[in-house]
C-alpha cells in the first residue's frame, strides 16, 4: 500500500508549524496514526556537543542510533552526500495512516497552503502550483479556485485532509 501523504506549505511565518501541530493533535485524537516529515532549510542538530552520540558522529560514524525505553532516534550524517529526496525519507518511515509533510514547497504531493496576514507580501503559491489543493488563511481569500479554510479551523482542515487522502469514514 502506498503511504498516504499530505503537505502543509507556505512562506516563512505563514503558520505552517502551528497548523501542523494542531492537525496532528486532531487527527491522532480521531484514532489515526500520524507521522511527520519537516523540511529545514538550514543546518540543524538534534544531538549536542558533549553527548556520547555526538562524539560518535564527529568521530566519523555515518549513522548513529540512540535507543532508550521511551524512544529511539536514527541520525544520518550526510557528509558529502546530497540531501535525500522526499521519497527516500518516506520509505524509511514505519507505515502509518498519514504522513503530514511540513515544507517541501516544490515537491509534487498534495498540499495545503498556509497564509498569514503578516506574510502576505509574498506571492500566492497556489497560483503556480497545481498540487496545492486547499488554502488555510487568517484573512479573506477572494476568487480562489480551490477550497479556502480559516487558518484556525483545524477541524474543517482535518476533515478535508481525511477526505482528500481517503481516510474519511
Amino acid at each position: 500500500m502506498t503511504q498516504r501523504v499530505f503537505g502543509i506549505t507556505g512562506w516563512k511565518n505563514s503558520g505552517k508549524t502551528s497548523l501542523t501541530v494542531r492537525l496532528i493533535e486532531e487527527l491522532t485524537g480521531r484514532g489515526h496514526r500520524v507521522s511527520t516529515v519537516k523540511h529545514a532549510h538550514h543546518a540543524f542538530d538534534i544531538d549536542h556537543e558533549g553527548t556520547d552520540s555526538h562524539r560518535h558522529r564527529t568521530a566519523g560514524a555515518t549513522e548513529v542510533a540512540v535507543v532508550s525505553g521511551k524512544r529511539w532516534a536514527l541520525m544520518h550524517e550526510l557528509r558529502d552526500e546530497d540531501e535525500p529526496d522526499l521519497a527516500n525519507v518516506l520509505a524509511r518511515l514505519t507505515p502509518c495512516d498519514l504522513v503530514l509533510i511540513e515544507g517541501y514547497k516544490t515537491r509534487k504531493h498534495p498540499k495545503l497552503e498556509a497564509r498569514r496576514r503578516e506574510a502576505k507580501s509574498h506571492d500566492a503559491l497556489s497560483d503556480k502550483d497545481p498540487t496545492i489543493v486547499a488554502i488555510a488563511s487568517d484573512y479573506p481569500v477572494e476568487d480562489a479556485a480551490i477550497p479556502v479554510f480559516d487558518l484556525d479551523d483545524t477541524v474543517a482542515v482535518a476533515d478535508f485532509i481525511e477526505r482528500h487522502v481517503g481516510l474519511a469514514q
